[in-house]
Protein backbone atom coordinates (compact mmCIF):
# COMPACT_ATOMS: atom_id res chain seq x y z
CA UNK A 1 0.00 0.00 0.00
CA UNK A 2 1.39 3.81 -0.99
CA UNK A 3 0.73 6.00 2.02
CA UNK A 4 0.62 9.51 1.72
CA UNK A 5 3.77 11.52 2.72
CA UNK A 6 1.18 12.27 6.21
CA UNK A 7 0.89 8.87 7.18
CA UNK A 8 3.83 6.51 8.48
CA UNK A 9 4.67 3.63 10.40
CA UNK A 10 6.36 3.37 13.27
CA UNK A 11 6.60 0.40 15.85
CA UNK A 12 4.29 -1.28 14.20
CA UNK A 13 1.58 1.24 14.72
CA UNK A 14 -0.13 3.58 12.20
CA UNK A 15 1.17 7.48 12.75
CA UNK A 16 -0.48 10.80 11.48
CA UNK A 17 1.57 13.73 11.44
CA UNK A 18 3.84 12.60 14.40
CA UNK A 19 0.45 11.40 16.19
CA UNK A 20 0.50 7.51 17.00
CA UNK A 21 -3.04 6.50 16.07
CA UNK A 22 -3.46 3.55 18.80
CA UNK A 23 -2.39 6.68 21.81
CA UNK A 24 -5.19 8.75 19.57
CA UNK A 25 -7.24 6.05 19.71
CA UNK A 26 -6.89 5.41 23.73
CA UNK A 27 -6.70 9.04 25.26
CA UNK A 28 -9.77 9.85 22.93
CA UNK A 29 -12.26 6.46 22.33
CA UNK A 30 -13.43 5.16 19.36
CA UNK A 31 -14.88 5.84 16.68
CA UNK A 32 -12.86 8.43 15.84
CA UNK A 33 -11.97 11.25 13.78
CA UNK A 34 -8.33 12.45 13.22
CA UNK A 35 -7.43 15.60 11.06
CA UNK A 36 -3.79 16.56 10.35
CA UNK A 37 -4.03 20.22 9.66
CA UNK A 38 -0.68 20.37 8.05
CA UNK A 39 -1.97 18.28 4.99
CA UNK A 40 -4.81 20.71 4.45
CA UNK A 41 -2.76 23.62 4.16
CA UNK A 42 0.03 21.93 1.91
CA UNK A 43 -3.08 20.88 -0.33
CA UNK A 44 -4.29 24.35 -0.51
CA UNK A 45 -1.07 25.91 -1.16
CA UNK A 46 -0.61 23.07 -4.06
CA UNK A 47 -3.80 24.46 -5.47
CA UNK A 48 -2.69 28.14 -5.33
CA UNK A 49 1.07 27.53 -6.52
CA UNK A 50 -0.57 25.14 -9.84
CA UNK A 51 -2.97 27.78 -10.90
CA UNK A 52 -0.66 30.93 -9.96
CA UNK A 53 1.83 29.71 -12.52
CA UNK A 54 -0.60 30.39 -15.15
CA UNK A 55 -2.24 33.31 -13.98
CA UNK A 56 -2.37 35.80 -11.34
CA UNK A 57 -5.84 36.44 -10.26
CA UNK A 58 -6.76 33.76 -8.36
CA UNK A 59 -9.23 32.89 -5.70
CA UNK A 60 -9.73 29.57 -4.12
CA UNK A 61 -12.99 28.70 -2.43
CA UNK A 62 -12.98 25.62 -0.50
CA UNK A 63 -16.48 23.67 -0.88
CA UNK A 64 -17.45 24.00 2.85
CA UNK A 65 -19.94 20.81 2.78
CA UNK A 66 -16.88 18.83 1.78
CA UNK A 67 -15.92 19.34 5.76
CA UNK A 68 -17.87 22.01 7.52
CA UNK A 69 -16.21 21.82 10.79
CA UNK A 70 -15.45 25.90 11.75
CA UNK A 71 -11.77 24.50 12.64
CA UNK A 72 -10.46 22.94 9.49
CA UNK A 73 -12.55 26.31 7.53
CA UNK A 74 -10.47 28.53 9.92
CA UNK A 75 -7.29 26.78 8.88
CA UNK A 76 -8.18 27.74 5.31
CA UNK A 77 -9.19 31.28 6.08
CA UNK A 78 -5.63 31.67 7.40
CA UNK A 79 -4.47 30.57 4.28
CA UNK A 80 -6.34 32.81 2.78
CA UNK A 81 -9.14 30.96 0.75
CA UNK A 82 -12.84 31.86 0.25
CA UNK A 83 -15.93 28.82 0.48
CA UNK A 84 -18.77 27.77 -1.65
CA UNK A 85 -21.35 27.58 0.62
CA UNK A 86 -24.50 25.76 0.11
CA UNK A 87 -26.73 27.19 3.15
CA UNK A 88 -26.96 29.60 5.26
CA UNK A 89 -24.98 27.94 7.89
CA UNK A 90 -22.20 27.41 6.06
CA UNK A 91 -22.68 31.15 4.85
CA UNK A 92 -22.35 31.58 9.08
CA UNK A 93 -19.48 29.04 9.84
CA UNK A 94 -17.22 30.68 7.12
CA UNK A 95 -18.10 34.30 8.11
CA UNK A 96 -17.09 33.22 11.90
CA UNK A 97 -13.79 31.20 10.94
CA UNK A 98 -12.57 34.73 9.34
CA UNK A 99 -13.65 34.47 5.40
CA UNK A 100 -14.55 37.64 3.68
CA UNK A 101 -17.83 38.24 2.58
CA UNK A 102 -16.89 38.91 -0.62
CA UNK A 103 -14.73 35.41 -1.55
CA UNK A 104 -18.15 33.44 -0.43
CA UNK A 105 -20.25 32.21 -3.41
CA UNK A 106 -23.89 31.35 -1.84
CA UNK A 107 -24.69 28.36 -4.47
CA UNK A 108 -27.71 26.12 -4.54
CA UNK A 109 -30.68 25.19 -6.72
CA UNK A 110 -33.31 25.91 -3.89
CA UNK A 111 -32.81 28.60 -1.85
CA UNK A 112 -35.17 30.04 0.52
CA UNK A 113 -36.37 33.93 1.26
CA UNK A 114 -34.20 34.08 4.64
CA UNK A 115 -31.06 32.48 2.88
CA UNK A 116 -31.25 35.43 -0.19
CA UNK A 117 -31.76 37.73 3.09
CA UNK A 118 -29.36 36.94 4.67
CA UNK A 119 -26.75 37.13 1.19
CA UNK A 120 -27.78 40.34 0.52
CA UNK A 121 -26.96 41.89 4.37
CA UNK A 122 -23.83 40.02 4.35
CA UNK A 123 -22.84 41.85 1.26
CA UNK A 124 -22.18 37.91 -0.38
CA UNK A 125 -22.56 37.13 -3.73
CA UNK A 126 -24.85 34.52 -4.66
CA UNK A 127 -24.86 32.11 -8.04
CA UNK A 128 -28.24 31.77 -9.24
CA UNK A 129 -29.69 29.03 -10.82
CA UNK A 130 -33.36 29.83 -12.39
CA UNK A 131 -35.12 33.46 -13.03
CA UNK A 132 -37.37 32.73 -10.58
CA UNK A 133 -35.06 32.84 -8.17
CA UNK A 134 -33.06 36.17 -10.08
CA UNK A 135 -37.02 37.70 -9.78
CA UNK A 136 -36.98 36.72 -5.51
CA UNK A 137 -33.38 38.29 -5.54
CA UNK A 138 -34.36 41.00 -7.27
CA UNK A 139 -37.34 41.94 -5.08
CA UNK A 140 -35.17 40.66 -1.85
CA UNK A 141 -32.08 43.09 -2.45
CA UNK A 142 -34.81 46.38 -3.41
CA UNK A 143 -36.46 45.59 -0.06
CA UNK A 144 -33.24 45.80 1.89
CA UNK A 145 -32.01 49.02 -0.31
CA UNK A 146 -28.82 47.15 -1.47
CA UNK A 147 -28.11 45.73 -4.64
CA UNK A 148 -26.71 41.91 -4.84
CA UNK A 149 -24.09 40.62 -6.69
CA UNK A 150 -24.74 37.89 -8.88
CA UNK A 151 -23.38 35.01 -11.19
CA UNK A 152 -25.76 31.99 -12.90
CA UNK A 153 -24.47 28.32 -13.18
CA UNK A 154 -24.55 27.17 -16.13
CA UNK A 155 -25.15 23.93 -17.23
CA UNK A 156 -22.60 22.88 -19.99
CA UNK A 157 -24.22 19.63 -20.51
CA UNK A 158 -21.11 17.51 -19.93
CA UNK A 159 -20.77 13.85 -19.48
CA UNK A 160 -18.35 12.98 -16.69
CA UNK A 161 -16.59 9.85 -15.32
CA UNK A 162 -17.95 9.65 -11.75
CA UNK A 163 -21.17 8.06 -9.73
CA UNK A 164 -24.29 9.33 -11.30
CA UNK A 165 -25.09 10.82 -7.80
CA UNK A 166 -22.45 13.45 -7.64
CA UNK A 167 -22.55 14.54 -11.95
CA UNK A 168 -23.67 17.78 -11.36
CA UNK A 169 -23.23 19.39 -14.95
CA UNK A 170 -24.87 16.24 -17.15
CA UNK A 171 -28.11 17.52 -19.44
CA UNK A 172 -30.28 16.38 -16.85
CA UNK A 173 -28.80 17.29 -13.82
CA UNK A 174 -31.29 19.78 -11.55
CA UNK A 175 -28.21 22.16 -11.14
CA UNK A 176 -27.77 25.13 -13.36
CA UNK A 177 -29.38 26.77 -16.66
CA UNK A 178 -28.33 25.39 -20.23
CA UNK A 179 -25.58 26.98 -22.13
CA UNK A 180 -27.43 28.00 -24.66
CA UNK A 181 -29.87 30.10 -22.69
CA UNK A 182 -27.58 31.45 -20.21
CA UNK A 183 -27.29 35.18 -22.20
CA UNK A 184 -31.19 35.27 -21.86
CA UNK A 185 -30.75 35.11 -18.41
CA UNK A 186 -27.94 37.50 -18.22
CA UNK A 187 -29.65 39.83 -20.18
CA UNK A 188 -32.53 39.49 -17.88
CA UNK A 189 -30.31 40.33 -14.85
CA UNK A 190 -28.57 43.32 -16.52
CA UNK A 191 -32.67 44.53 -16.76
CA UNK A 192 -33.06 44.34 -12.99
CA UNK A 193 -32.60 47.64 -10.76
CA UNK A 194 -31.63 45.74 -7.31
CA UNK A 195 -29.20 43.31 -9.31
CA UNK A 196 -25.75 42.93 -11.02
CA UNK A 197 -24.19 40.51 -12.67
CA UNK A 198 -20.31 40.24 -11.98
CA UNK A 199 -19.76 36.76 -12.15
CA UNK A 200 -20.09 32.92 -13.82
CA UNK A 201 -20.26 29.72 -12.13
CA UNK A 202 -20.30 26.42 -13.35
CA UNK A 203 -19.58 22.61 -11.76
CA UNK A 204 -19.40 19.67 -13.15
CA UNK A 205 -18.97 17.00 -10.44
CA UNK A 206 -17.21 15.34 -8.00
CA UNK A 207 -14.18 12.59 -7.90
CA UNK A 208 -13.39 12.70 -11.42
CA UNK A 209 -10.11 11.38 -12.27
CA UNK A 210 -9.58 12.38 -15.51
CA UNK A 211 -8.54 15.93 -16.77
CA UNK A 212 -10.50 16.02 -19.93
CA UNK A 213 -13.83 16.76 -18.80
CA UNK A 214 -12.16 19.77 -16.91
CA UNK A 215 -10.51 21.49 -19.77
CA UNK A 216 -14.32 20.81 -22.21
CA UNK A 217 -15.67 22.53 -19.15
CA UNK A 218 -13.61 25.75 -19.09
CA UNK A 219 -13.89 25.53 -23.11
CA UNK A 220 -17.63 26.07 -22.90
CA UNK A 221 -17.82 28.53 -19.91
CA UNK A 222 -15.12 30.96 -21.90
CA UNK A 223 -16.76 30.73 -25.02
CA UNK A 224 -20.28 31.77 -22.95
CA UNK A 225 -17.71 34.64 -21.04
CA UNK A 226 -17.09 36.32 -24.38
CA UNK A 227 -20.90 35.71 -25.94
CA UNK A 228 -21.55 37.74 -22.31
CA UNK A 229 -18.84 40.27 -22.58
CA UNK A 230 -19.76 41.35 -25.43
CA UNK A 231 -23.49 41.75 -24.07
CA UNK A 232 -21.97 44.45 -21.12
CA UNK A 233 -21.10 42.08 -18.71
CA UNK A 234 -18.37 43.01 -16.73
CA UNK A 235 -16.70 40.32 -14.89
CA UNK A 236 -15.29 40.45 -11.41
CA UNK A 237 -14.80 36.54 -11.48
CA UNK A 238 -15.06 33.44 -13.19
CA UNK A 239 -15.99 30.16 -11.05
CA UNK A 240 -14.99 26.85 -12.38
CA UNK A 241 -16.07 25.08 -9.74
CA UNK A 242 -14.50 21.75 -8.34
CA UNK A 243 -14.36 18.21 -8.57
CA UNK A 244 -10.84 16.80 -8.99
CA UNK A 245 -11.10 13.39 -7.47
CA UNK A 246 -8.89 11.62 -5.02
CA UNK A 247 -7.26 8.09 -5.20
CA UNK A 248 -8.86 6.28 -2.91
CA UNK A 249 -7.29 2.85 -3.91
CA UNK A 250 -4.09 3.01 -2.29
CA UNK A 251 -2.44 0.22 -4.54
CA UNK A 252 -3.27 1.45 -7.81
CA UNK A 253 -2.78 4.96 -9.74
CA UNK A 254 -2.73 8.16 -8.14
CA UNK A 255 -4.89 10.93 -9.40
CA UNK A 256 -4.31 13.82 -11.28
CA UNK A 257 -2.19 16.34 -9.90
CA UNK A 258 -3.03 20.44 -8.75
CA UNK A 259 -0.61 21.32 -11.62
CA UNK A 260 -1.96 18.66 -14.60
CA UNK A 261 -5.16 20.15 -13.51
CA UNK A 262 -4.34 23.67 -13.99
CA UNK A 263 -1.79 22.98 -16.91
CA UNK A 264 -5.26 21.81 -18.86
CA UNK A 265 -7.77 24.86 -17.56
CA UNK A 266 -5.74 27.79 -17.57
CA UNK A 267 -4.49 28.10 -20.50
CA UNK A 268 -7.99 28.08 -21.94
CA UNK A 269 -8.72 30.57 -19.73
CA UNK A 270 -6.37 32.84 -20.62
CA UNK A 271 -6.28 33.08 -24.03
CA UNK A 272 -9.26 33.81 -23.94
CA UNK A 273 -8.67 37.14 -21.25
CA UNK A 274 -5.98 37.83 -23.38
CA UNK A 275 -7.88 38.56 -26.22
CA UNK A 276 -10.83 40.08 -24.36
CA UNK A 277 -8.37 42.37 -22.93
CA UNK A 278 -10.10 41.87 -19.43
CA UNK A 279 -8.47 40.54 -15.89
CA UNK A 280 -11.46 38.63 -13.88
CA UNK A 281 -10.71 36.54 -10.82
CA UNK A 282 -10.33 32.72 -11.30
CA UNK A 283 -12.08 31.22 -8.85
CA UNK A 284 -12.09 27.32 -8.43
CA UNK A 285 -14.00 25.53 -5.97
CA UNK A 286 -12.35 22.11 -4.43
CA UNK A 287 -13.66 20.10 -1.72
CA UNK A 288 -12.97 16.42 -1.69
CA UNK A 289 -9.60 17.16 -2.78
CA UNK A 290 -8.62 19.45 -0.29
CA UNK A 291 -9.79 17.72 2.75
CA UNK A 292 -10.24 14.21 2.14
CA UNK A 293 -6.59 12.66 2.18
CA UNK A 294 -6.21 14.93 5.79
CA UNK A 295 -8.09 12.60 7.69
CA UNK A 296 -8.16 9.08 8.90
CA UNK A 297 -11.33 7.01 10.83
CA UNK A 298 -10.33 4.90 13.76
CA UNK A 299 -13.06 2.56 15.27
CA UNK A 300 -12.04 -0.29 17.20
CA UNK A 301 -12.90 -4.16 16.59
CA UNK A 302 -16.08 -5.67 18.44
CA UNK A 303 -15.90 -9.16 17.61
CA UNK A 304 -14.63 -11.31 14.70
CA UNK A 305 -17.14 -13.55 13.23
CA UNK A 306 -16.71 -16.60 10.69
CA UNK A 307 -19.85 -17.18 8.73
CA UNK A 308 -19.73 -17.15 4.57
CA UNK A 309 -17.36 -14.97 5.36
CA UNK A 310 -14.99 -13.57 8.17
CA UNK A 311 -16.86 -10.25 9.29
CA UNK A 312 -14.56 -7.59 11.43
CA UNK A 313 -17.32 -6.50 13.58
CA UNK A 314 -16.13 -2.22 14.47
CA UNK A 315 -17.84 0.15 16.44
CA UNK A 316 -18.33 3.10 13.50
CA UNK A 317 -20.92 2.40 10.50
CA UNK A 318 -22.39 4.52 7.62
CA UNK A 319 -23.59 6.35 10.51
CA UNK A 320 -20.46 8.00 10.63
CA UNK A 321 -19.12 6.84 7.07
CA UNK A 322 -21.92 6.86 4.44
CA UNK A 323 -19.97 6.45 1.93
CA UNK A 324 -19.57 3.40 0.93
CA UNK A 325 -23.16 2.27 1.76
CA UNK A 326 -24.43 5.38 -0.56
CA UNK A 327 -22.15 5.28 -3.62
CA UNK A 328 -20.38 1.67 -3.06
CA UNK A 329 -17.14 3.65 -2.27
CA UNK A 330 -13.73 2.29 -1.86
CA UNK A 331 -11.72 3.14 0.95
CA UNK A 332 -8.57 1.35 2.14
CA UNK A 333 -8.64 -0.03 5.77
CA UNK A 334 -5.92 -1.55 7.95
CA UNK A 335 -5.18 -2.63 11.15
CA UNK A 336 -3.61 0.53 12.93
CA UNK A 337 -2.13 -1.43 15.68
CA UNK A 338 -0.17 -3.63 13.35
CA UNK A 339 -0.06 -1.58 10.46
CA UNK A 340 3.25 -3.69 9.27
CA UNK A 341 1.90 -6.86 9.43
CA UNK A 342 1.76 -9.37 6.22
CA UNK A 343 -2.06 -10.04 5.41
CA UNK A 344 -3.90 -13.49 6.97
CA UNK A 345 -6.76 -13.93 5.56
CA UNK A 346 -9.67 -12.20 4.13
CA UNK A 347 -12.35 -9.86 5.81
CA UNK A 348 -15.05 -7.94 5.17
CA UNK A 349 -15.49 -4.81 7.71
CA UNK A 350 -18.70 -4.06 8.82
CA UNK A 351 -20.24 -1.46 11.55
CA UNK A 352 -22.94 -1.49 14.32
CA UNK A 353 -25.60 -0.67 12.40
CA UNK A 354 -28.62 -2.60 12.11
CA UNK A 355 -28.76 -2.46 8.15
CA UNK A 356 -27.40 -5.40 5.69
CA UNK A 357 -25.57 -2.25 3.88
CA UNK A 358 -23.77 -1.23 7.01
CA UNK A 359 -19.67 -2.40 5.19
CA UNK A 360 -16.98 0.13 5.50
CA UNK A 361 -14.87 -2.54 2.93
CA UNK A 362 -15.75 -5.51 1.25
CA UNK A 363 -13.28 -8.38 0.92
CA UNK A 364 -9.88 -6.92 2.57
CA UNK A 365 -6.63 -8.57 3.20
CA UNK A 366 -5.72 -8.31 6.44
CA UNK A 367 -3.67 -9.54 9.11
CA UNK A 368 -4.72 -12.12 11.62
CA UNK A 369 -8.06 -9.70 12.80
CA UNK A 370 -8.85 -9.95 17.00
CA UNK A 371 -10.83 -8.04 19.15
CA UNK A 372 -9.66 -4.87 20.44
CA UNK A 373 -7.92 -4.52 17.48
CA UNK A 374 -7.75 -0.98 15.82
CA UNK A 375 -8.81 -0.60 12.28
CA UNK A 376 -7.91 2.73 10.13
CA UNK A 377 -10.52 3.94 7.59
CA UNK A 378 -7.93 6.00 5.41
CA UNK A 379 -9.51 9.04 3.22
CA UNK A 380 -12.34 10.23 5.47
CA UNK A 381 -12.04 13.55 5.85
CA UNK A 382 -14.31 14.53 3.07
CA UNK A 383 -18.13 13.67 3.23
CA UNK A 384 -17.19 11.79 6.42
CA UNK A 385 -18.43 13.78 9.73
CA UNK A 386 -20.30 15.91 7.59
CA UNK A 387 -23.08 13.40 5.88
CA UNK A 388 -23.14 11.43 9.68
CA UNK A 389 -26.30 10.99 11.75
CA UNK A 390 -27.58 10.07 14.48
CA UNK A 391 -29.25 6.70 13.29
CA UNK A 392 -29.94 4.14 15.55
CA UNK A 393 -29.56 6.07 18.38
CA UNK A 394 -25.60 7.04 17.91
CA UNK A 395 -24.08 9.72 18.39
CA UNK A 396 -21.66 11.60 16.60
CA UNK A 397 -18.36 10.64 17.38
CA UNK A 398 -15.39 12.86 18.40
CA UNK A 399 -12.71 14.34 16.17
CA UNK A 400 -9.08 15.44 16.56
CA UNK A 401 -6.92 17.57 14.52
CA UNK A 402 -3.52 16.88 15.09
CA UNK A 403 -0.34 18.89 13.66
CA UNK A 404 3.56 17.96 13.71
CA UNK A 405 2.97 15.42 16.65
CA UNK A 406 0.02 17.49 18.83
CA UNK A 407 -3.13 16.43 19.31
CA UNK A 408 -5.76 18.24 20.46
CA UNK A 409 -9.76 17.75 20.50
CA UNK A 410 -11.98 20.11 17.89
CA UNK A 411 -15.59 18.17 18.63
CA UNK A 412 -16.43 16.40 21.14
CA UNK A 413 -18.20 13.34 20.90
CA UNK A 414 -22.34 13.25 21.50
CA UNK A 415 -23.61 11.99 24.37
CA UNK A 416 -27.15 10.64 25.25
CA UNK A 417 -28.22 13.98 26.53
CA UNK A 418 -26.88 15.72 22.82
CA UNK A 419 -29.76 13.16 21.56
CA UNK A 420 -32.74 14.01 23.20
CA UNK A 421 -31.49 18.14 23.83
CA UNK A 422 -33.43 18.70 20.79
CA UNK A 423 -36.86 16.96 21.73
CA UNK A 424 -40.13 19.09 22.93
CA UNK A 425 -42.82 17.13 24.52
CA UNK A 426 -46.40 18.36 23.72
CA UNK A 427 -49.03 18.44 26.15
CA UNK A 428 -50.96 15.71 26.28
CA UNK A 429 -47.58 13.57 26.20
CA UNK A 430 -46.70 15.31 29.55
Amino acid sequence: MNLPPHLSIQNHHLMIDGCDTVELAFDYGTPLYVTDETRIRDNFRGYVAALSAHYSHIRVLYAAKANGNLNIIKILAEEGAGADVFSSGELHMALLAGMKPEHLLFNGSSKTEADHRLAVEKGVRVSLDSLDELAQLDRIAGEAGKVAQISFRVNPAIDVPTHPKIATGLATSKFGIPAAEIADAYAAALACKNVVPVGIHCHIGSQILEIEPFAKEAQVMMEVVEELHRMGVKFKFIDLGGGLGVAYDHHGPDAPSFASYANAVMPVCTSVLGRLGISPEIWIEPGRSMVCDSTVLLTKVNSVKKAHKTFVNVDAGFNLLIRPAMYDSYHEVLVANRADEKPAGTYTVTGPICETGDILAHDRELPDVVASDLIAVLDAGAYGYSMASQYNGRGRCAEVLVRKGQAELMRRAETIADLMANLVTPSWLS
